[in-house]
């Protein structure tokens, strides 16, 4: 029997998410739990600020005679510009760390550019094997699983490992955060840091097989990394008082930077893929867990995120270029697209992963490997 449909009246999630549960009131569990995690992951009174003055203190030690003293991970987007534009206000000597997987829109590229030229912060591009990652891309589409974002996330997160262990480096400080970012539900993405998942579903799916080159962390790749190099991932935006409308305005001001269309738009696919086969295919509308987040924050009211809502996800003019722009890179033809839109649905539990691993039932290991994935 389908559920009657329900809609948060403290944010605007509702029963898409088929896991939400509402209270008496009709408040829901991501509300609950975001009060919670504000609790343990907000750092904003005087203590804190002493436990940051320290912490950037022994980034600087670790980094001491060194060129850098960090990695910090770069997109163009608003957090992760934010982040640069305050870890040097801090005093830290960062290098830029930024993937290029072939999507990133003009804008984007713009933007990292100029910000990082004021900032004077050396960048370090990755240029992805266009073949290989095209090649994992469509096979996460065959897959038929929400969670065709993952080849990029995952590739991000072993890239800095990878470039921190290059540099002899233990911090990475990133722009994650709980005030943009602290709404997640699980059956519309999970496994990002799962390589399991990833390979089985490329052994499956894809043509080649073999991934040479793509960037992973796997199980005994995450155990060198945080138990020999000691490398620490820092969301420097949880001790800071991030205000994203605020944010903004000091970016184009101080930096040129300039906005995008919705959170995560500096890159095409990503936008494609959020803004049209999201909805279009699995039923659901992710503007729901980014506005919710900046409702629970305090830096939206809940009738302004539902006249956000009201909007086109897509320019129709933009859709079509784009949906023709990204058929064409990825060699697909509309039969083939309409093919994998119109496939059953699956999920992560569908495919081999850590997380159903017989093998792996070591409490150590697993503290480690899901410590991994919460930084």
């Amino acid at each position: 029997m389908a559920r009657k449909y329900q809609i948060c009246t403290r944010c605007i999630m509702d029963t898409t998410d088929p896991e939400i549960q509402f209270d008496e009131n009709t408040v829901c569990s991501h509300c609950k739990k975001y009060d919670e995690m504000a609790k343990k992951k907000l750092h904003y009174d005087e203590a804190d600020q002493q436990k940051l003055k320290q912490m950037i203190e022994k980034i600087k030690q670790a980094g001491r005679n060194k060129r850098y003293d960090c990695i910090i991970g770069v997109s163009g987007g608003v957090d992760s510009s934010f982040m640069a534009y305050k870890v040097k206000e801090l005093g830290l000597r960062p290098l830029a760390v930024h993937l290029d997987n072939g999507w990133n829109s003009e804008l984007a590229v713009n933007n990292i550019e100029n910000q990082l030229k004021k900032l004077d912060i050396d960048l370090y591009t990755h240029v992805i094997d266009w073949e290989e990652f095209k090649d994992l891309q469509v096979a996460f589409l065959k897959a038929a699983t929400p969670d065709s974002e993952i080849p990029t996330d995952h590739a991000i997160l072993a890239l800095l490992h990878q470039v921190a262990a290059q540099q002899n480096l233990r911090y990475i400080i990133t722009g994650q955060n709980l005030v943009t970012e602290g709404y997640t539900v699980s059956s519309w993405a999970q496994g990002h840091g799962d390589w399991r998942y990833i390979r089985s579903i490329h052994r499956k799916f894809g043509k080649s097989k073999k991934l040479n080159s793509y960037p992973r962390c796997d199980i005994l790749r995450i155990l060198y990394y945080k138990l020999f190099r000691r490398i620490k991932i820092i969301q420097i935006l949880n001790y800071i008082p991030y205000v994203k409308k605020e944010a903004i305005h000091m970016l184009e001001k101080e930096l040129g930077w300039r906005p995008y269309e919705g959170k995560h738009c500096e890159s095409i696919y990503t936008h494609f893929f959020q803004s049209y086969i999201l909805p279009k295919k699995f039923g659901f509308d992710k503007r729901r867990i980014h506005l919710s987040v900046l409702i629970a924050s305090g830096q939206m009211t809940r009738e302004e995120a539902l006249e956000e809502m009201k909007k086109e996800l897509y320019d129709p003019q933009q859709l079509k270029w784009n949906k023709e722009y990204i058929l064409k890179k990825l060699e697909f033809s509309e039969e083939d697209f309409e093919k994998i839109m119109s496939s059953p649905h699956k999920s992560f539990w569908d495919y081999p992963s850590y997380k159903n691993h017989p093998l792996i039932k070591n409490k150590f290991v697993l503290s480690i490997y899901h410590r991994f994935l919460r930084d």
